[in-house]
């Protein structure tokens, strides 16, 4: 047995956290089911769950620091024609997955057809008016430029409906006779009995601005990413900043390293306190099982076989080496069920074990935790066909298609929280006319596809990042060269340098300027430098 001792010790230091995360799931699994047959009030429920708690307030935590110093330091060192062509490239793949994915969902949806049988239970869900696509939209580009940054760090601006009365004035009550009542005392007597009917009032709903709790990602992502190209324009004037924001970076990543040994324990309790919030597992499974086999579904054909297949294409590599190096950080977006939680995880999976470039890593993954939702968009689209089918309304082409450009605009707003997807599935209703109170139907099992479907987001995520890395080395290569290759005037100011220091015959800067021809010289040293380099030698 002893020669198998190094080889254990080696998987232990390269996959022992990657076992311990994969075991702390079936853990918490085990253990929620265990203890819901035991019935624990909600106050144990939630002394029990702190532990996760803590994990997710401290990943949270990382997310602010990590965006903003990840952007400005990464971008800021990237030449403009490099950082202008990722740009462009990153958008555009993100922008083509998530339709892929949605036509991925909807062809599923009207395979299996989930909605057959399923019944509603009751007139329960969202009533009221609800916003339309227009003024989600809206709102989606006044959070891409937040009015002011420090309020962006905790919400978010979201337009609101607001209810007002309308005086009826005109409308007078009217006394309507409506029987006569037998008097208590005397029987045969009796007393007319008056109702007062009063018209209802007219209601009128008005738009007003609001905000939602939760941090404006999006437009964090927007002024980093800008601050970073400008200062990357500024040269060393602004090389203050872009070190500050490089060791915020490093020290965010530090933190990461130090706190990864206290997942395991904190997904136990993360995932074993969802279980226990949940409601008759059984009837749900019975109501909503095709419909959870469906989703499912389309989330496994779209992660383990088109986005694989994209990476194939695009760099000729196997993928399923590249998606091994991802495995804790999926493992933590399935605890989790948060992107933006799943951050620093995925970034120090990309640096550490899959070789990414650093600079394209600092790019790619904040930008895809905050647009690219290729399995919320898959979900959005099967869940709004889904609502059709049970309400036995036929959808034309037409409106499929208005649901598939739907589902990926509603998605590219939807925040890296979790189930951020409920929300902006209202607009994915309303642009075909189902009834947004139909939610109610899916909220139930919403919490379990959600750790699904942001799987399917951070897999993408990364391995957009290696695609990139491929398709753009060749313009970071140039770049570095040309940062690498010294200048005339470099190489000028170099040779004064050296004479400086390796001669001893020249005691004044006159001297050294006339040995050089220093007045022939293309590059930039003034008299001051040479007169500071004698003095410094002698």
């Amino acid at each position: 047995p002893a020669p198998h001792i190094p080889y254990v010790r080696d998987y232990c230091k390269r996959n022992g956290l990657l076992t311990l995360s994969v075991f702390a799931v079936v853990t918490g699994c085990v253990l929620g089911f265990t203890l819901r047959t035991f019935n624990l009030s909600t106050q144990a429920k939630i002394y029990f769950s702190f532990p996760g708690e803590l994990l997710m307030r401290m990943l949270k935590m990382l997310i602010l620091p990590l965006i903003t110093s990840s952007l400005m330091s990464g971008l800021s060192a990237m030449d403009t024609k490099a950082s202008g062509r990722l740009g462009v490239l990153t958008i555009t793949y993100y922008l083509w997955t998530t339709f892929i994915a949605v036509i991925v969902g909807i062809v599923l949806v009207l395979i299996i057809h989930p909605g057959t049988g399923a019944e509603k239970d009751g007139p329960h869900g969202i009533t009221g008016p609800v916003m339309t696509s227009a003024d989600a939209l809206l709102d989606l580009i006044r959070n891409m430029i937040p009015s002011n940054l420090i309020e962006a760090t905790f919400q978010q601006y979201r337009t609101d409906l607001v209810a007002s009365v309308q005086n009826s004035e005109e409308k007078e009550s009217q006394a309507n006779f409506v029987y006569v009542m037998p008097d208590y005392h005397n029987p045969r007597l009796g007393h007319p009995v008056f109702l007062e009917i009063t018209p209802a009032p007219d209601i009128k709903y008005k738009i007003v601005p609001s905000t939602s709790k939760g941090m404006n990602v999006l437009g964090i992502v927007i002024f980093s990413a800008t601050m970073g190209l400008l200062l990357g324009k500024m040269g060393e004037r602004g090389l203050p900043l872009v070190n500050v924001c490089q060791c915020i970076n490093e020290c965010v990543m530090k933190i990461i390293n130090a706190a990864m040994w206290y997942f395991p324990f904190g997904i136990i309790f993360l995932v074993a306190g969802k279980i226990l919030d949940m409601h008759d597992p059984a009837h749900l499974g019975e109501k909503l099982g095709m419909y959870f086999i469906t989703v499912l579904s389309g989330l496994l054909v779209h992660g383990l076989i088109l986005l694989p297949l994209f990476y194939f294409f695009f760099t000729r590599k196997n993928p399923f080496p590249y998606i091994r190096g991802l495995l804790q950080a999926l493992v933590i977006a399935l605890a989790t069920s948060s992107s933006s939680a799943t951050l620093p995880i995925t970034m120090k999976c990309l640096l550490e074990n899959c070789g990414v470039d650093r600079q394209i890593a600092r790019f790619v993954l904040p930008v895809g935790a905050t647009i690219n939702m290729d399995g919320t968009a898959l979900y959005e689209a099967v869940a709004a066909i889904f609502i059709a089918q049970v309400n036995e309304y036929d959808l034309d082409f037409g409106q499929l298609v208005t649901i598939s450009i739907t589902a990926t605009a509603a998605s590219i707003g939807a925040a890296g929280i979790p189930q951020a997807g409920l929300v902006t599935m209202v607009i994915v209703l309303t642009s075909v006319g189902l009834p947004p109170a139909d939610i109610s139907l899916i909220v139930a099992i919403d919490w379990v596809l959600d750790r699904f479907r942001t799987m399917i987001n951070v897999l993408g995520d990364a391995l957009a990042a290696g695609i990139m890395a491929h398709l753009c080395k060749k313009d970071f290569d140039k770049a570095a060269a040309a940062a690498a290759t010294p200048t005339s005037a470099a190489v000028d100011k170099g040779r004064v340098r050296d004479i400086c220091f390796s001669t001893e015959k020249f005691n004044s800067a006159e001297d050294i300027m006339n040995e050089t021809n220093y007045f022939s010289l293309p590059g930039y040293i003034t008299y001051f430098e040479i007169y500071q380099l004698v003095k410094v030698r002698n």
